[in-house]
């Protein structure tokens, strides 16, 4: 039995996705025992070195083989010449990141690596590569359609039903066979991750649940029911609960899990909570994928000042929840 790899981008280049990582790894010794492969190039690895004054010894990472010991390796990936400038979102990132999430993403679905963790990209520098992806769950979905995006902290766990949509397209597809569909996925993908007894919440969608009706029947005829049949299949559920009080509910309660609606109604309890020490993790894939729950925070970009906290906190979990290779 050996350690579990850890795939670890290095996120858009002009943020502090490379910082973190750095920095992240460096504490290894508080970290989960783990081999962990970057995913990006040696020029930005070194780039990034050389502005901290910190040093990560690398061997080369194998993408045909699963031998390797060393504690950290690099996975080069080709992405040709990058002006490797801070602050500013830039096709050329845009195409790296992605590149970089991609190759970690191949070498997970052909078994090399054990989990993926992303360092934070720029949906705008995606964007101007003509990505045609919001993030790193939408792309997941192409994949594997029942991706499911979840935050996990020590207090409070949230599970999103829709999340990067504007808010008239999440309520729109509020719909109860989706929602049954979704709490099924959710469901396994919890217990594979975390065995064990886990309640689910299921948010409401107006003020104060509905209040029967008074304020919407989308709790009367859509979440109500799906919570009926999800009951029915086996799932210790609740709900609809006003979503002025649901949170409160899980609460300090980490077997707990919020179902939210949709992306603000889940996001903001949870980085009011715990914005430097949250992690996303995207359920309903064979493999585990986590990243922090921030952005690439480009006004901060290059001058040593972004806490690591959550990539660190990424990277533990990842480790923690994925098995050792038998």
């Amino acid at each position: 039995m050996s350690l579990p790899r850890i795939g670890v981008t290095l996120g858009d280049p002009g943020g502090i996705g490379p910082e973190i990582v750095l920095k992240a790894l460096l504490r290894w010794p508080e970290l989960p025992p783990a081999r962990f492969v970057l995913f990006g190039t040696s020029e930005l690895l070194r780039r990034e070195e050389r502005a901290l004054g910190m040093s990560l010894e690398t061997a080369s990472f194998d993408a045909g083989s699963v031998d390797s010991e060393a504690r950290f390796s690099l996975a080069e990936v080709p992405v040709g010449p990058l002006p490797l400038r801070y602050g500013e979102p830039l096709a050329d990132y845009g195409r790296a990141s992605f590149a970089f999430f991609q190759a970690a993403v191949e070498a997970a679905r052909a078994g090399r690596i054990q989990a993926v963790v992303t360092a934070p990209i720029s949906k705008l520098s995606w964007s101007l590569a003509g990505i045609p992806y919001h993030g790193h769950t939408e792309f997941l979905e192409t994949i594997y359609p029942g991706a499911i995006m979840s935050f996990w902290s020590e207090k409070l766990v949230v599970a999103l039903f829709s999340h990067h949509l504007p808010l008239r397209r999440a309520l729109d597809r509020l719909d109860k066979a989706a929602l049954v569909e979704f709490i099924a996925t959710l469901r396994r993908g919890v217990e594979k991750a975390r065995p064990g007894l886990h309640h689910y919440l299921v948010a409401g969608i107006n003020p104060h649940a509905g209040e029967n009706g008074l304020m919407g029947r989308e709790e009367i005829e859509i979440i109500a029911p799906a919570v009926e049949e999800a009951r029915a299949a086996g799932a210790d559920i609740s709900g609809p609960h006003p979503p002025d009080v649901v949170f409160r509910m899980a609460y300090g309660r980490p077997r707990r899990i919020v179902i939210a609606l949709y992306h603000d109604q889940g996001l903001i309890p949870f980085k009011l909570e715990a914005f430097d020490t949250g992690v996303n993790a995207t359920l309903g894939l064979p493999f585990l994928r986590t990243s922090p729950d921030h952005g690439t925070a480009f006004d901060i970009a290059g001058k040593n000042l972004a806490n690591p906290q959550s990539m660190a906190e990424a990277i533990r979990l990842a480790a923690e929840l994925s098995p050792a290779v038998l």
